[in-house]
């Protein structure tokens, strides 16, 4: 597996961004993980959305710690598609971010064959260019600590 992240991302199709995910965006290329919370409901919320889920109010903005665990995984070993085939194999995970929301994303510098359920996780900030900062997740024990 490669650890040149900004140049597969780079090759990969672009995730498109609105008026109300644009702070998310914004957030990773500031090297922040950010998410939703309702100020009236107290309800955690990732993807972005315009209303809180859990009350219909106006949710605010807050920047999670980027500490997280493997809720559940898999391990993509054939692609036919570019730039994907040339990555294979490569983990696709669901993470449970702390303070309670959960996201997709890839599980890099580690072994596919050692991603385990509840492993502990840090995000780290893929900067792919001026534009696209992608976030990751890396073991605990290798992540950087920052």
């Amino acid at each position: 597996m490669t650890s040149n992240w900004n140049e597969w991302y780079a090759e990969r199709p672009r995730p498109e961004r609105d008026h109300i995910s644009q702070v998310f965006w914004d957030g990773l290329r500031d090297g922040e993980l950010r998410y939703q919370a309702c100020p009236e409901c107290s309800t955690v919320q990732f993807y972005p959305r315009a209303i809180c889920t859990g009350c219909g109010g106006d949710p605010e903005w807050r920047s999670s710690t980027g500490h997280g665990t493997v809720h559940t995984f898999t391990v993509v070993r054939q692609h036919g598609s570019a730039p994907f085939k040339s990555q294979t194999p490569y983990v696709v995970a669901m993470i449970d971010v702390e303070p309670g929301f959960r996201m997709m994303g890839n599980v890099v510098d580690v072994d596919v064959d050692d991603v385990v359920i509840d492993m502990p996780v840090q995000v780290e900030f893929v900067r792919v260019d001026d534009e696209l900062t992608i976030p990751v997740w890396r073991p605990i024990d290798r992540a950087i600590r920052s």
